[in-house]
């Protein structure tokens, strides 16, 4: 069906953001879809925090951004903003590297106080950069999230079926639009 980018903008290797992202992927590949996974904690830190848009790491991260119908974009939390890693590759990537797609937020943070950061913080920017549609977004609570060492994920049951919702509608709108295009010509 569609190509869709689900980057996690986690600082940690063990992130439940992460593995979150990852578990909604499966969802999302079962719907048909080609999900390619990035974990921007892979790019050097030189090239985010040095500004190199010409470093290959960051070339290809813009490639797959271009590339993708969909993107999937989750964030920690953190002081009731998005992460700083993912701050970083946002700003290196071309100003209006989201025309043209649809674009589902996630965010996932410790505390209810930072459930407005989706909407206040990370929408504005994805905006900016020209998404073409912005779907509902969702926060969920870090204890609603547990990681076992053998990686498997365990979401808590309202929170697994609100994630469920958001996912699908995403979903919905990769197929809306591909079929408008198609349509268009």
């Amino acid at each position: 069906m569609a190509t869709v980018l689900s980057v996690s903008g986690s600082p940690s290797p063990t992130s439940r953001t992460a593995r979150l992202l990852r578990h909604l992927d499966r969802r999302l590949t079962a719907q048909g879809h080609d999900v390619i996974p990035l974990d921007v904690r892979t790019i050097p830190a030189e090239a985010l925090l040095g500004a190199d848009f010409r470093h290959p790491a960051v070339v290809e991260a813009t490639a797959l951004f271009d590339r993708a119908d969909g993107v999937v974009i989750g964030t920690p939390v953190y002081k009731a903003a998005y992460s700083g890693l993912l701050k970083s590759l946002l700003d290196l990537l071309p100003q209006y590297a989201l025309v043209g797609k649809t674009v589902l937020p996630l965010a996932t943070g410790g505390t209810t106080a930072h459930v407005l950061a989706i909407d206040y913080a990370l929408r504005p920017v994805l905006s900016s950069m020209g998404a073409g549609h912005i779907v509902q977004g969702w926060f969920t609570l870090d204890k609603d999230i547990a990681a076992a060492d053998d990686d498997t994920l365990t979401v808590a049951p309202g929170a697994a079926e609100a994630l469920a919702q958001v996912v699908d509608q995403f979903s919905q709108a990769l197929g809306s639009r591909a079929a408008h295009l198609a349509a268009a010509g």
